[in-house]
């Protein structure tokens, strides 16, 4: 049984605030007894080394070089069809020259069997036909004439080409607009041609990135690790092969031995990402990609030795992140959990002081009220234990209450996504704290880029409506617009699905917090009545008795204590402390 469900735990009686004064696939959620079986558990990486010499700062990925097409030149990769039309010969001259949007209606008359030519010279039609819309900037489009290309498979005498063109387009469209599917129609052979060479990195981190979302875990380590060192696409390799190890963790979790080496790879693999990272004396100079994933890296770590009841290198890794970083509210409260495994109680209701503070108002935390009353109630604190659990029912139960009833007015998943985008514009009619919580709840990085690829289609759709009107009336625009009027509604609906699902979420999560809720509520008030039960009694009396190491908070030479006064300070936040006074006993 774990120590969270044998007891709940904590109290506090001071806060302070302790500053700097010199320039110097889960969330944690239950205490675990000890660590895990067999004191050779450990398995912190080497330290990351800072190399002597400075790598150069890669360029940040910027739009691929569109090569206009050499003339006279066999682009066939099944032979050569027959002799081109003299439409078809008009449209690829027309490409030449640049003219993508007349070329396309030339294009389209060979696609659509309109010039007579055989399939061969259609099926060239339709990879030209690609890159006109590609250098049109309709990326959707373009990616449905690639798509054509992918589905025929093989035999298309362009299908090889089109990776290049499936790359490039992945940089500019979302990843639920479905490349990665396109992709992942591939195989790792495919990538080795030697007319790949320049997008082959790329393409293996993408390849491996479809594997990885259909579970086949093999294959996306491989493709993962063939991604090198010194390519920009190195840190998300590196990071999505350690996620990959983590998933692998997480299904092997019955065979200790085999998680447990799960684990240990995956640690490397982060720590490869922060080597990388290390040697940029000058953060200034480090390039955005690698910066990024370093600090996810940092947070994977600390969640992968929480896993492995590692905890005070849990804190490490999750203390790495600093305030700018977009996950560090997200550090601070799983950070909470590993102070409160050590008894760090001080610093764990300090970082929910600060989760909680009016400057994360728009995240969705719930799950700190209960732990700061289950800490308060583990130092037989028991009224501020009330007063946390009074605290959660007076947000908590109604939110939910509001959610439900989104939840069943809209019960259309296209009119859901565009309340969804009134909620995020603050337009929804909400009320405050409903609000806040909504927009925390739906900060999902999938639903984010669902969202992403709708308004990519309604970026093409205005592009479209306000084209050159004599080219808006051709029979290719047509087309465009009619699949793109149909993308939209699709991934509308898709969002609006996505959206339902994560409020849905929302309101279970808060109904099971609820639930805590109440048990602590109730223990809580048995204690204040002196009647509580013999298991939690005996469960308070052997948690570290001597109140002092409570009571006092360690302050250095480089910081300064002061009482909290009721003000937030954005500079102050992660460095509250409280003074923790142990009443059991008493």
């Amino acid at each position: 049984m774990s120590r969270m469900s044998r007891a709940f735990q904590l109290s506090v009686s001071v806060l302070t605030v302790i500053a700097v004064t010199t320039s110097a696939d889960a969330k944690p959620k239950k205490k675990k007894d000890a660590p895990a079986a067999g004191g050779d558990m450990t398995f912190e990486p080497e330290a990351v080394q800072k190399s002597d010499a400075e790598p150069t700062a890669p360029a940040e990925p910027a739009a691929p070089k569109v090569k206009t097409r050499k003339k006279n030149v066999v682009a066939a990769s099944s032979g050569p069809g027959g002799p081109a039309s003299k439409t078809l010969e008009r449209a690829l001259k027309l490409y030449d020259a640049q003219d993508y949007p007349m070329a396309s209606i030339e294009l389209n008359k060979v696609i659509e069997g309109q010039s007579g030519d055989d399939d061969a010279n259609k099926q060239r039609a339709e990879f030209f036909m690609g890159k006109a819309l590609f250098n049109l900037k309709y990326y959707s489009a373009s990616l449905s004439y690639f798509d054509r290309i992918v589905q025929t498979g093989a035999s298309h005498r362009y299908y090889q080409k089109t990776l290049q063109w499936l790359a490039s387009l992945s940089r500019f469209l979302p990843e639920s607009a479905g490349v990665l599917e396109k992709i992942g129609k591939y195989t790792k052979a495919d990538l080795e041609q030697d007319a790949l060479a320049e997008f082959r990195d790329e393409l293996y981190y993408l390849l491996g990135r479809f594997y990885f979302t259909k579970s086949q875990f093999k294959e996306a380590k491989e493709l993962f690790a063939a991604v090198p060192e010194k390519s920009e696409f190195f840190p998300k390799a590196k990071f999505f092969e350690g996620m990959t190890w983590v998933r692998e963790a997480k299904i092997q979790s019955d065979a200790a031995q085999s998680s447990r080496s799960a684990l240990i790879k995956a640690s490397e693999a982060f720590k490869g990402i922060l080597r990388k990272a290390a040697v940029y004396k000058d953060e200034k100079k480090m390039p955005k990609t690698i910066r990024e994933f370093a600090e996810l890296a940092n947070l994977s770590l600390g969640r992968v030795f929480y896993s492995a009841s590692q905890y005070p290198l849990s804190i490490k890794y999750f203390e790495k992140l600093e305030p700018k970083a977009p996950d560090w509210v997200e550090s601070l409260f799983e950070a909470s959990w590993s102070y409160f495994q050590v008894d760090g109680d001080s610093k764990a209701l300090g970082n929910i002081h600060s989760v909680n503070s009016p400057f994360f108002d728009q995240e969705f935390y719930p799950e700190t009220f209960i732990l700061k009353a289950v800490i308060y109630f583990n130092r037989c604190n028991y009224e501020q234990a009330a007063e946390a659990i009074e605290e959660f029912n007076s947000i908590y139960p109604d939110l939910r209450k509001q959610v439900d009833e989104v939840l069943s007015k809209q019960s259309d998943n296209a009119q859901l996504f565009d309340y969804i985008v009134k909620i995020k514009t603050g337009e929804a009619g909400l009320t405050g704290r409903v609000q806040h919580a909504a927009e925390g709840a739906l900060n999902d990085k999938t639903l984010a880029k669902s969202i992403d690829y709708v308004t990519e289609l309604d970026r093409e759709l205005k592009a479209l409506d306000k084209a050159d009107p004599a080219w808006k009336s051709t029979a290719v625009a047509g087309t465009i617009l009619q699949d793109l009027t149909l993308q939209q509604s699709l991934a509308k609906n898709e969002a609006g699905q996505l959206a339902r699902n994560r409020l849905q979420r929302l309101s279970d999560q808060v109904r099971d917090l609820t639930k805590q809720a109440i048990k602590v509520e109730f223990e809580t008030l048995n204690a204040i009545k002196g009647k509580l039960t013999a298991g939690l009694a005996a469960d308070q009396s052997q948690i570290n008795p001597n109140a002092k190491n409570f009571n006092t908070i360690q302050i250095d030479d480089e910081h300064q204590q002061w009482p909290f006064r009721g003000e937030y300070w954005r500079d102050e936040l992660g460095f509250y402390r409280f003074k923790v006074a142990n009443k059991c006993g008493r």
